[in-house]
């Protein structure tokens, strides 16, 4: 299958729900772009077509559109075919009321992804059986790390 194809099979498999499809340099990435409310709809479907797994999970911050843009990257380890390509399902949400849906239903690897976009985002995956900071301490997470307007506190450096 080349990504022509694949492009193909994934805009018949979601049909009606995709927005966008933009196919990444390399040829074996593509982010597909859905409308927030079809995300679990849009899983369960591609779950079903061999996209077995959630390879990662990634949180770009729009400060300036108030959004953030959640990607579940997803790929196949046991269909060879699908293997050769990840694809991203991709939707924003607002960043004032940063809350969506938990996959983990679907794809158990969504667990420990989900947990660290809350800690270093404070993104809420309602649904999700355990969401709480996964590395970090609770009173750093709540300070959301990641975020663009997260301001980094100098320390001198002493070099003597």
């Amino acid at each position: 299958m080349n990504v022509e194809e694949l492009v193909a099979k994934v805009k018949e498999i979601l049909s009606d729900m995709v927005k966008d499809v933009v196919v990444h340099k390399g040829n074996d990435y593509i982010e597909v772009e859905i409308d927030k409310d079809n995300i679990i709809e849009a899983a369960k479907r591609m779950k079903q077509a061999g996209f077995d797994h959630i390879k990662d999970l990634t949180v770009v911050d729009y400060p300036k559109d108030g959004v953030f843009r959640i990607i579940y990257n997803l790929s196949s380890y046991s269909n060879r075919e699908l293997s050769y390509y990840i694809v991203g399902l991709a939707y924003n949400i607002p960043r004032d009321k940063p809350e969506t849906v938990t996959l983990y239903p679907i794809y158990t690897t969504a667990d420990f992804q989900e947990r660290e976009a809350y800690e270093a985002f404070g993104i809420t995956f309602k649904g999700h059986p355990d969401m709480r900071p996964l590395l970090l301490s609770p009173p750093v997470a709540e300070m959301k790390p990641l975020r663009k307007d997260f301001v980094v506190k100098e320390e001198p450096i002493d070099l003597k």
